[in-house]
């Protein structure tokens, strides 16, 4: 027995039905759209908290300190030979008096051939080179501008700051102009490298954003004073990763008079020439081994001996073991001890003496 064949529908029938169906659906189906739709009535948000207040007025108060620093270098074209300019890094800074001084990192400035310094008010000035201390990461720079433009930042104390404190830090990072981040200090006495490899002390750890393009920019207390300026990030990716550091105040204080002073920072010495790392480790020595003394210094006064040789052999001279009791067990430590102080204020060197210890005051001098 065969099986009855259905009636063929033709194609035609199919495509009516889908276009009734779309027809009903359309006909039917709530509107998306309302003619009449009007704006939503805005809520009163009533005042501002008092800590949102003092962010936003100690923004506006200290945001006119903040320079944003470009630096550009001088190329040469391969086929033209002519000279072009090229930026080639940013930065951040801040204005330190009402004469035209700019504060900011060494490592922002270090390798520009011109430097720009654009204001609050989008003025932009050519910034000269006042002087360096890259063992700091410090810089200072000059710009013509009138008094009127210039708002020098309130400097505040690094000495009395405690874990847990508000800070703010204002800069310019990735190019963005006057961005405000917010944090706490982390961590106080941090050590960082500087680019010249020198160990930088006294470091403040916060974990306000500091991207590329902060450094050299302030870091403030809730007061609105200069606490740092943002030096670092410590992140693989270069990006803020919550750990970011600033040179303290306290140093900075320091170091910028003596910049403006003398173009440079006039480092404490001893007047003695001392073993590097690698004989010091040769000779199986802990501390600092005194090579020479120069005639007519401090240490020569105070009866510093040096390194002889004699028909007999080498006859080291004084190991300088500790300064003012403190323990200083290479070079770096002892520089570090010593650029504590003045060129001179005077010091007790502890010296290791053919096996003996001793004690000797020595006043200190200005290294070349």
């Amino acid at each position: 027995m065969s099986a009855k064949k259905l009636p063929q529908v033709p194609l035609y029938f199919w495509l009516l039905l889908a276009v009734g169906l779309w027809l009903a659906y359309e006909t039917f189906r709530p509107s998306l759209h309302d003619r009449d739709a009007t704006p939503r009535v805005v809520t009163a948000r009533g005042d501002l908290a008092a800590d949102e207040q003092a962010t936003i007025e100690l923004f506006r108060a200290a945001s006119p300190s903040v320079v944003y620093i470009t630096s550009i270098a001088v190329r040469r074209n391969l086929f033209s030979l002519n000279l072009y300019e090229i930026p080639q890094g940013t930065g951040s800074g801040m204005i330190w008096d009402q004469q035209g001084r700019i504060v900011t990192n060494y490592h922002v400035i270090s390798d520009a051939n011109r430097i720009e310094v654009t204001l609050a008010d989008h003025s932009t000035w050519k910034g000269v080179l006042v002087g360096a201390a890259p063992d700091r990461d410090l810089a200072v720079l000059q710009i013509s501008a009138p008094a009127a433009k210039l708002q020098p930042i309130t400097i505040g104390d690094s000495d009395t700051l405690q874990v847990g404190q508000r800070v703010f830090a204002i800069g310019n990072p990735f190019g963005l102009d006057q961005t405000l981040t917010t944090g706490i200090v982390s961590a106080l006495n941090r050590e960082i490298t500087s680019v010249t490899d020198r160990t930088i002390q006294g470091v403040i750890q916060t974990d306000a954003a500091i991207n590329p393009g902060n450094s050299g920019g302030p870091l403030l207390d809730s007061a609105g004073r200069l606490i740092g300026v943002n030096t670092a990030i410590y992140s693989p990716s270069g990006g803020s990763a919550g750990v970011g550091f600033a040179v303290p105040v306290s140093e900075v204080n320091r170091v910028v008079p003596e910049i403006i002073r003398s173009g440079r920072v006039v480092r404490p010495g001893l007047g003695v020439s001392l073993a590097n790392p690698d004989l010091s480790r040769r000779l199986d020595i802990e501390g600092v081994l005194i090579i020479n003394v120069q005639p007519g210094s401090t240490a020569d006064k105070a009866g510093l001996r040096g390194t002889t040789q004699t028909t007999e052999g080498l006859v080291l001279g004084d190991v300088i073991v500790a300064v003012n009791d403190k323990k200083v067990s290479d070079y770096n430590g002892l520089r570090d001890e010593l650029e504590r102080f003045q060129v001179g204020e005077s010091v007790t060197l502890i010296i290791l003496r053919d096996g003996v210890e001793a004690r000797l005051p020595v006043q200190l001098e200005a290294l070349d």
